[in-house]
């Protein structure tokens, strides 16, 4: 699992400010006659939402200029008003116009997964946990998965070799998914077990692993699949869980959702830098 450091926040920050540069840099800001000189700048929030992703806002700009200072008027995880300022930047006029857009994308689109896994956690409570799934961005996974923690969400696995997923593909490679279940306990890993129907579940019902994940069912059916694992297992839905009908699967008392959406389809927060 990548680990959300310095390291990792530089090298992907440079990456981002490399594509943007090369290969003649900033060609707008070499005319401006009053490059070199210290300004200020604030960074403001043109919606309510709930913010991620400062350090490799102020990343961008320290890559861009050392003698950037960057002032956070809230961090991650907090939750933030239309207009308030997020953030305060004194450099040079050069450093601030190179790195911006930079800054920013990095900024809402932390902040926009952090926000719409909010709206989700908020609308079912905190019984059940709000969790999301690999479809990230290429790339950007620890940035989304951080973002969706700072929401109030939860992580799924982080990537395939964190534990044992068994799904429909899988089953349909295999001659039988009670022998592949059984296998997969062997090798002493964390076992989930995707399950479509009622038959599955009867199948691998007493066997010894952590978690069903209960996919694309009908509340009727995942409620009686529930009843059927009587608490021996942790469970989980998948599938098209949306903000409309969320709250509806939690009330099945199923203990996670996965919800693809909160960051393969995060609206971008909306903020905006204006120099003083």
């Amino acid at each position: 699992m990548q680990v959300l450091n310095q390291f990792y926040i530089k090298s992907i920050v440079s990456k981002a400010l490399e594509e943007d540069l090369k290969p003649r840099g900033d060609i707008t800001t070499k005319i401006i006659s009053t490059k070199n000189k210290i300004i200020k700048a604030r960074i403001i929030a043109k919606q309510d939402g709930v913010i991620a992703g400062l350090e490799f806002c102020k990343t961008a700009f320290k890559l861009i200029g050392r003698e950037t200072s960057f002032t956070k008027k809230v961090s991650d995880g907090r939750k933030i008003k239309k207009n308030k300022v997020i953030a305060i930047i004194k450099a040079k006029t050069k450093t601030i116009l190179i790195a911006e857009r930079t800054a920013l994308n990095f900024l809402n689109h932390a902040s926009g997964v952090a926000t719409i896994t909010n709206q989700f956690v908020k609308k079912i409570g905190k019984k059940t946990k709000v969790c999301c799934t690999r479809k990230t961005t290429p790339n950007l996974r620890t940035l989304e998965k951080y973002a969706v923690k700072k929401g109030g969400g939860h992580n799924h696995r982080y990537n395939l070799s964190d534990e044992i997923l068994i799904k429909d593909n899988h089953i349909s490679s295999s001659n039988n998914l009670k022998d592949l279940v059984k296998k997969a306990i062997k090798t002493k890993k964390t076992i989930t077990v995707e399950i479509e129907n009622i038959n599955q579940l009867k199948q691998v019902i007493g066997l010894k692993f952590k978690r069903i994940l209960f996919d694309n069912m009908s509340s009727s059916q995942l409620k009686k699949c529930l009843k059927l694992c009587k608490n021996k297992y942790q469970t989980e839905y998948s599938g098209n869980a949306t903000y409309k009908n969320i709250k509806q699967i939690s009330k099945t008392g199923v203990n996670r959702i996965s919800v693809g959406t909160i960051t393969h389809s995060a609206k971008s927060f909306d903020s905006s830098l204006l120099i003083l």
